[in-house]
């Protein structure tokens, strides 16, 4: 009976460690808990400033306002000084022509308009019209074109008005350019009417 008691014992033992491994073994495992890794914002970038505006341009000096000539000057000055005078002021302005022409266009017979006025101011002046060419073509060419400038003006200042025998001309074709250089730029300058005062 005591082995008998035993043996249940050892039996029912048995039962419970196997009825406690299997629910041991059923029993899901549970992962261990994990600490949330802190995720580090990227570091703020700062934008460069803008560069600085640029400084204003500087403002360059007027000219000085050129002085009227005084009407005393004009009557007692040298040929040389009063040429330079009515050329700086621009009181007589050349003509420009057009490459191999002697036409007059708008823009001479508006010059020779004003340069009238002063001549006509002016009437004891002697004036010569230089017929003048920029560089191409032959010289005999180009005095015969020079020569052709300097009547077309001569006539339209008579014309106007001025007597005929206060105008003379003279070609000087290609020989003495306003402009050395070789570009249209320079050549437009050279094809031109000349006005010198050489008697007052």
């Amino acid at each position: 009976m005591t082995q008998r008691r035993w043996t249940s014992r050892t039996a029912a033992l048995l039962v419970c460690l196997a009825v406690s491994s299997l629910a041991g073994g059923c029993a899901k495992k549970t992962p261990p808990a994990t600490q949330p890794v802190a995720v580090q914002p990227p570091p703020a970038v700062t934008p460069a400033p803008p560069p600085p505006p640029p400084p204003p341009p500087a403002e360059r000096p007027a000219p000085p306002p050129v002085e009227p000539v005084k009407e005393d000057i004009l009557l007692t000055a040298n040929l040389d000084e009063l040429n330079r005078l009515v050329s700086n002021q621009g009181l007589v302005r050349p003509v420009f022509f057009a490459f191999d022409s002697a036409e007059l266009s708008p823009e001479a017979v508006a010059t020779l308009k004003a340069n009238s006025d002063v001549f006509g101011k002016y009437s004891t002046w002697k004036i010569t019209i230089e017929g003048h060419c920029d560089e191409r073509g032959t010289a005999e060419y180009n005095l015969a074109l020079g020569e052709r400038r300097a009547a077309a003006a001569r006539n339209y200042l008579v014309s106007l008005g001025i007597a005929a025998d206060r105008l003379q001309t003279v070609s000087y074709g290609k020989e003495f350019p306003f402009d050395p250089g070789h570009t249209e730029e320079a050549w437009a300058k050279n094809r031109r009417g000349q006005f010198v005062i050489t008697g007052k």
